[in-house]
C-alpha cells in the first residue's frame, strides 16, 4: 500500500511542476491551450521570445496567442499549497513524526516530554516547565503547531524567494535588453556622427576649396592687369626719360654759348643745326580695366557656386492631367487658381476628383531633390509628395501610408502624420517653402526657404517614384486662397551677406528658432515652383 501510495504521489508530483523552472508551481496560471506555468515563468519567457508583431507562444504546444492572455489555476493553486506541506510530497516517502531537539524528547530538569514551545525564550519545554514561575507569564505553544508554522513560514519564504528570484532575472534581462540596446544607439549614433562629419566637410570642403581657387584666380588677373598697365607706363617713362636727356643738352648749350664760354665755331655749329624737337609727349592713356573687379563679386562667386552644388534650376511645370477639375492652371501650366468646374475634362485615374489638388510634371525615382513654393497671401494650402500610385478619387487621405507626405497651413502649420495631424506652429509668414527630397536617406524635409531653417522632416520615405504635390486651398476664415501660381526663379540675393543654398538637414526642435513664425504675422498669393536637382 505505501509503495502505491508513493508511486501515486510521484505521478502527482510530476503534474504539479512547471515545464519552464522545473520546479513546483508557484502562481499557477493556465493558457488558452489548457497548459499551466507560473505566473513568472510565462511572463519572462514571454518577455525574451514573443512581441505584438510575432505574438507570443505556448512553449508546450507552441500555439500563437495575439497578445498576453492567461487565468490565475485556483485548483492547481490549491493542490500545491495543501500537498506542498506534506514530507513525503518531496521525497516520495510518507514524512516521519516530527522529532523534538533530542533523541530522547525529554526535558532536562523535569524529566517531561518536551510538548509546548516557548517564543519568550525560543525553545521547547515540557508542561511543568510551563507552570513554572520562569515560563508561567511567557508566550506558550505546542510544540507540533509550532514545527508545522516554522515549516509553512519556510515553504512561503522559498516560494518568494523562488518568485523573487524570478523577477530578478527577467528584470536583469530587462536590462540586458536594454544596455544592449543602448549601446548600439551609442555606436549608430557615433557612426552617424562620423558620416555627417565627413559630408559637412566635404560639401562646405568643396565650397570653400571653390572659393580659394576662384580667390587665387581673381588675384591673379588683378596682378596681371597691374603688371600690364605698369610695364606700358615704364615704356612710356623711358621715352619720356630719353627726351628729357636731350631737351636738357640742348639747353646747357645754348645756356654756355649766351655766357660767352663757347668758342665762335661751337656757336656756329649750334646755330647752323638747330635742335629738333620731337612729336608732344602724352602720358600713358591706357588705365587698368578694373571693372572686372568692382563688380558684385558676391553675387557673381554665388551664381558660379551653383555648378559646384551641382544645381540646376528649372521651372516646374503643373500636369494638367492631374488637376481637380474646379482648378485652372494658366500661364504655360504654371499658374493654377480655383474656378468654375470644367465638366467636359477627361476621368483619368490620375486625376484628382474630390480634392483639390494638383501634381508636377516633374517625377522623381533616385537621388537629390529640392524646390521653393512661393506661398505668399495663401491662407490654406498644402505641398509636399506624393507616389505616382497614391489614391487621387474621392476623400484623399493625407497620411504616408497612402503615399503622401505634406505640410498644411489652415488654422495652424500642419505636418499630415500617420494618425493624425501634428501642430507645428500657430502662423505662418515666410513667403518660401522649401521642400528637400532625399531618396538615399529616405526623407522628405520642409524648411523655411528664406531663412533656410529646417521645419518638418517626414523620414522612412518609400522608393517609388514621386512627384511634388500641392493644392491651393479653399477660400477660408477670409484668406485668398484663390490662386497659386509657379514662375521663373526668383533673381539671387544681393551680394552683401553670404548667400542661402540647399539646406542641411536638421534636428526639428530646432526648426522655428528664427524660422518666420510669429505672432499675428501677415499671411503671403502666389506658389512660385522653384526646382534644383542634384
Amino acid at each position: 500500500m505505501a509503495t502505491a501510495a508513493a508511486a501515486g504521489v510521484g505521478e502527482l508530483q510530476k503534474e504539479l511542476i512547471c515545464p519552464i523552472c522545473l520546479d513546483f508551481f508557484d502562481d499557477p496560471v493556465i493558457l488558452k491551450c489548457g497548459h499551466n506555468f507560473c505566473r513568472g515563468c510565462i511572463l519572462m519567457h514571454w518577455e525574451e521570445n514573443g512581441d505584438d508583431d510575432i505574438g507570443y507562444h505556448c512553449p508546450e504546444c507552441r500555439q500563437v496567442f495575439g497578445k498576453i492572455s492567461f487565468t490565475t489555476n485556483y485548483l492547481v493553486k490549491n493542490l500545491v499549497d495543501k500537498l506542498d506541506g506534506l514530507e513525503f510530497l518531496k521525497s516520495g516517502k510518507p514524512a516521519a513524526p516530527v522529532k523534538p531537539t533530542k533523541l530522547d524528547g525529554k526535558c532536562d530538569k523535569h524529566g517531561e516530554e518536551l510538548k509546548l514551545y516557548c517564543h519568550t525564550d525560543s525553545k521547547p519545554i515540557c508542561v511543568v516547565c510551563r507552570e513554572s514561575r520562569a515560563h508561567r507569564h511567557h508566550d506558550v505553544a505546542p510544540l507540533p503547531e509550532v514545527i508545522d508554522d516554522m515549516k509553512r513560514t519556510r515553504r512561503l519564504s522559498q516560494g518568494e524567494l523562488r518568485l523573487k528570484l524570478i523577477k530578478l532575472t527577467w528584470q536583469k534581462s530587462l536590462c540586458e535588453r536594454v544596455k544592449s540596446t543602448d549601446e548600439a544607439a551609442k555606436a549608430d549614433t557615433k557612426r552617424k556622427k562620423q558620416d555627417l562629419k565627413r559630408k559637412i566637410e566635404n560639401d562646405i570642403g568643396a565650397l570653400v576649396q571653390f572659393l580659394l581657387d576662384e580667390k587665387e584666380d581673381i588675384l591673379a588677373s588683378l596682378e596681371a592687369e597691374e603688371v600690364a598697365t605698369v610695364a606700358m607706363i615704364d615704356e612710356n617713362l623711358k621715352d619720356v626719360s630719353k627726351e628729357m636727356a636731350a631737351v636738357d643738352k640742348a639747353i646747357t648749350d645754348i645756356q654756355n654759348h649766351l655766357s660767352g664760354k663757347s668758342t665762335f665755331e661751337a656757336i656756329s655749329q649750334t646755330i647752323a643745326s638747330p635742335f629738333q624737337v620731337s612729336s608732344p609727349l602724352q602720358a600713358t592713356n591706357c588705365p587698368p580695366n578694373w571693372e572686372e573687379f568692382n563688380g558684385p563679386l558676391q553675387l557673381i562667386m554665388w551664381k558660379k557656386m551653383m555648378h559646384v552644388l551641382h544645381t540646376v534650376p528649372a521651372n516646374l511645370a503643373l500636369d494638367m492631367d492631374t488637376a481637380h477639375p474646379g482648378l485652372q492652371v494658366g500661364d504655360f501650366d504654371t499658374k493654377v487658381e480655383e474656378g468654375q468646374a470644367r465638366s467636359l475634362e477627361p476621368d483619368l485615374p490620375q486625376r484628382f476628383t474630390r480634392f483639390l489638388g494638383v501634381l508636377a510634371t516633374a517625377q522623381f525615382s533616385s537621388g537629390q531633390h529640392y524646390w521653393e513654393v512661393d506661398v505668399r497671401d495663401k491662407g490654406v494650402w498644402y505641398l509636399g509628395v506624393t507616389t505616382e500610385y497614391s489614391n487621387r478619387k474621392g476623400y484623399v487621405n493625407l497620411s504616408p501610408s497612402a503615399g503622401y507626405w505634406s505640410l498644411c497651413l489652415q488654422d495652424r502649420l500642419y505636418a499630415n502624420e500617420e494618425d493624425a495631424r501634428l501642430s507645428l506652429a500657430d502662423y505662418w509668414n515666410s513667403p518660401r517653402v522649401g521642400v528637400y527630397l532625399d531618396y538615399e536617406r529616405g526623407r522628405v524635409s520642409f524648411y523655411d526657404a528664406v531663412a533656410m531653417k529646417h521645419v518638418y522632416t517626414f523620414e522612412a520615405y518609400p522608393t517609388s517614384p514621386s512627384s511634388p504635390s500641392s493644392a491651393p486651398g479653399r477660400t477660408t476664415r477670409g484668406a485668398d486662397c484663390s490662386s497659386a501660381t509657379t514662375t521663373d526663379p526668383p533673381a539671387p540675393p544681393s551680394p552683401s551677406p553670404s548667400p542661402s543654398f540647399p539646406p542641411v538637414p536638421q534636428r526639428p526642435e530646432k526648426a522655428f528658432a528664427a524660422s518666420g513664425f510669429k505672432q499675428g504675422s501677415t499671411l503671403c498669393s502666389k506658389l512660385v515652383w522653384i526646382g534644383a536637382d542634384y
